[in-house]
């Protein structure tokens, strides 16, 4: 897949998220004690053979830049093509804030012109998986489609972001694969075949529909543009269904949950049948205590385990102090539980510390403390 270019998408922070995307783009979320969510993207990229990646930043992106730093992580600091970050910024062309992923395009239309493969790949940042791509570009070209869409049986089991509820797409298929109709923002859709928002096609094409896109007050690639085209038959829309690990992080509580089943070893083993590569830190081993106790749990580099950790998520610098229970809880960097504290199904922000009392949430409804935040 040399012959195809990547675009990341990272949309606006989604306010069912909470405290989690306060300061940070959604992109840049922790996930699993050293990795951030992006890194799941970019690695599938990657691992597809993909060297030329673009990505498209709006609000509290900072994060996000400081993380993703010159690509080197992910084999994309290269003289040609690379990593190309595309922070927002102001012109009679470029809004800085986009209304849809077509606004995001059509601002970075420069960028697209100037790339040398002759497809591109475009991911959203909502969508939690790990793949290469090989397959879906082998099918687009089998096919003659000029658009495919790689989509995923429904599995959101009810934990929907409300905010981003529109942004879901739903496919009908014909027989041979072809997208008939996509359903764009039902709170109860005709259909299971859900969007993953990983479309594949010709550079030239996207340019093209993205001008055309503009010139008519389009936003929502699925809704404005593919939907009103496959009904007229202008475009042949390929579907592509990937049936691998696959979760939406759109609330706390399929943060949470995306987590927690990274703890199971058969899902971890699948979710990382491909490499995750990620910004290095060089840290310490963790420490643990004559008394510590720690299981089934994910404890990242540099963490003091002193008391009790069990089916949990520890990031770099967490310490568990003695006395201080830890249970089914996600930690983040250089928090602190100090002496006989209690946490159970909580997640605790970077440099949080508790110093006294015990904190109990439900597994369905975790308790979120948000970053820097002492109690």
């Amino acid at each position: 897949m040399k012959d195809v270019m990547g675009v990341v998408y990272t949309t606006k922070n989604d306010f069912s998220l909470r405290e989690l995307t306060a300061s940070r783009a959604v992109s840049a979320l922790p996930a699993i004690s050293r990795y951030r969510m992006i890194d799941f993207t970019l690695s599938s990229m990657v691992n597809s053979g993909i060297r030329n990646v673009g990505v498209i930043m709006q609000t509290n992106y900072h994060s996000l830049m400081d993380h993703l730093g010159s690509g080197k992580e992910w084999d994309l600091h290269t003289r040609n093509d690379g990593l190309f970050i595309l922070p927002p910024f102001t012109t009679k062309e470029n809004t800085g804030n986009y209304n849809g992923t077509l606004d995001a395009l059509h601002s970075n239309l420069s960028y697209l012109r100037r790339s040398r493969q002759e497809y591109v790949l475009i991911i959203g940042n909502y969508s939690v998986f790990n793949t290469t791509f090989n397959d879906l570009f082998r099918d687009h070209i089998n096919s003659g489609a000029d658009v495919s869409l790689m989509y995923t049986k429904d599995n959101s089991d009810g934990r929907i972001g409300r905010s981003v509820l529109t942004e879901h797409s739903y496919l009908q298929l014909d027989g041979d694969g072809f997208v008939t109709d996509i359903e764009t923002g039902s709170e109860t859709p005709a259909y299971e075949n859900f969007s993953m928002n990983v479309v594949l096609m010709k550079r030239q094409l996207l340019i093209h529909l993205v001008d055309q896109a503009a010139a008519h007050s389009m936003h929502d690639l699925h809704r404005d543009l593919l939907s009103p085209f496959i009904h007229q038959g202008l475009l042949k829309v390929r579907g592509f269904e990937f049936t691998g690990y696959h979760r939406r992080i759109e609330t706390v509580e399929s943060y949470y949950q995306f987590n927690m089943e990274m703890l199971n070893p058969k899902t971890r083993a699948e979710f990382f049948r491909n490499p995750i590569y990620t910004k290095v830190r060089d840290e310490v081993p963790a420490k643990y205590g004559v008394d510590a106790v720690a299981v089934n749990s994910l404890v990242a580099d540099g963490c003091i385990i002193e008391g009790k950790v069990e089916n949990s998520i520890l990031f770099r610098g967490v310490r568990v102090r003695k006395g201080a229970v830890v249970r089914n809880s996600i930690i983040m960097q250089n928090s602190d539980v100090q002496e006989n504290v209690e946490v159970e199904n909580v997640i605790l922000d970077k440099s949080v510390t508790i110093r006294a009392g015990r904190l109990i949430g439900q597994k369905k409804y975790p308790i979120l403390i948000g970053k820097g935040v002492t109690l």
